[in-house]
């Protein structure tokens, strides 16, 4: 077995062990792939701050995210396809989750349905929502997140309608996959991959087929989905899905302080400064340069966390640093369960770990809940001074 040091190791066997296709559609970005690049390089533009002769033992990464204890700042982000990066991937990513005490986030286009995840795991999981046209298909998703106890909703405001992902369409994309000479050479070197999903039932969007009347293939619910996405969204539909959860509701795709400021004028228990990974508006800022204006407009009143970029317990830090209750990993944790499965993802999450926990030490604070401002260097005019 190769020796693991970083998300990077990872993200080298996903590609080498899954079709080309689901690693691209992980490892790429909207238009000219900018914002996606960013969303990593600034974050390494922030320096931390070291500090000796501090007493360093009994630290401690638990924390709360929207009330919930977790092992460290740090959830599973929806992503869409899991379950096409290895077989059973949601559920595979969720049971690692749960083993590490972190929050699963399940998307609504994922392969294996809520009663998949529910079924396969013991603890709630959180499940993200696209709005979609179809009201009775939303009210019944709703409700079967509901049944399956999930114990939050992380409503995506930023994918009313798709950025256009140059990979995605170069290569085909689809699930299953459409066997066209190119695809089928490429899945002649990742047999391993293969033969995980000739044991699987799971190869379609599984919170879709069979929910939704004449949705039986993939040519159909790939035209379902591109009709469905609600372009109409606004904050009064916003605060009628608050309403018909009726539970905690976190509000994903916020990068602007006035959205912020509206997020949190609808009832929102907390919001997350992301640009869905690069992969919608290119040319938006990166989410790390986003976060402390954001912080200034509304960081007393409602919890604020942080997603896009996270590749290292590094970022984790200096996002906490600046403000974020919690961070999302998405593509962190999808490498590992490209290269290695369930396990893989349980390696993302304790390299993540490991980094926060060593790095944290460094700066001179034993508890992840005292991490500030002081622990970081940040250069001027980082996160302002726009025209």
């Amino acid at each position: 077995m190769p020796v693991i040091t970083c998300i990077d190791d990872l993200k080298r066997l996903h590609k080498r062990r899954t079709p080309k296709m689901f690693y691209d559609y992980c490892e790429s970005g909207s238009w000219t792939e900018q914002t996606f690049r960013e969303n990593c390089s600034d974050f390494q533009d922030i320096r931390l701050r070291q500090r000796v002769a501090v007493d360093m033992e009994g630290r401690s990464l638990k924390t709360e995210m929207i009330g919930q204890e977790v092992a460290m700042p740090v959830a599973l982000a929806p992503v869409g396809l899991t379950g096409m990066q290895r077989a059973d991937g949601e559920i595979k990513a969720a049971r690692a989750a749960e083993a590490a005490g972190v929050p699963f986030t399940l998307s609504t286009m994922s392969v294996c349905s809520i009663e998949d995840v529910a079924e396969h795991t013991t603890k709630p999981f959180w499940f993200q929502l696209y709005t979609m046209k179809d009201q009775d298909f939303l009210r019944r998703l709703i409700q079967r997140a509901k049944d399956a106890r999930c114990s939050a909703l992380v409503i995506t405001l930023d994918l009313q309608i798709l950025g256009q992902r140059h990979k995605d369409l170069k290569n085909g994309l689809s699930t299953p996959p459409k066997l066209s000479p190119a695809v089928i050479a490429d899945l002649a070197t990742k047999w391993g991959w293969g033969i995980e999903m000739l044991r699987t039932k799971r190869r379609q969007f599984g919170n879709i087929v069979g929910h939704v009347a004449d949705i039986e293939d993939t040519s159909s619910l790939g035209e379902w989905t591109a009709q469905q996405f609600d372009q109409k969204l606004d904050w009064a539909k916003v605060a009628t899905i608050k309403e018909m959860w009726g539970g905690p509701v976190i509000l994903k795709g916020i990068l602007d302080p006035e959205d912020a400021r509206m997020a949190l004028k609808v009832g929102a228990d907390a919001i997350v400064v992301s640009n869905h990974g690069g992969r919608q508006q290119d040319g938006a800022i990166s989410s790390i340069r986003a976060l402390e204006p954001i912080m200034q407009a509304v960081g007393g009143d409602i919890e604020v966390h942080l997603d896009s970029g996270i590749r290292s317990g590094q970022d984790v830090l200096k996002a906490i640093a600046l403000g974020a209750k919690g961070t999302y990993i998405g593509r962190a944790y999808v490498h590992g369960l490209g290269a290695q499965g369930e396990q893989g993802v349980a390696t993302a999450l304790e390299l993540i770990r490991t980094e926060l926990d060593i790095a944290m030490a460094f700066t001179g604070k034993r508890n992840v809940t005292e991490v500030d401002r002081s622990c970081v260097l940040v250069p001027e005019g980082f996160s302002g001074l726009w025209a």
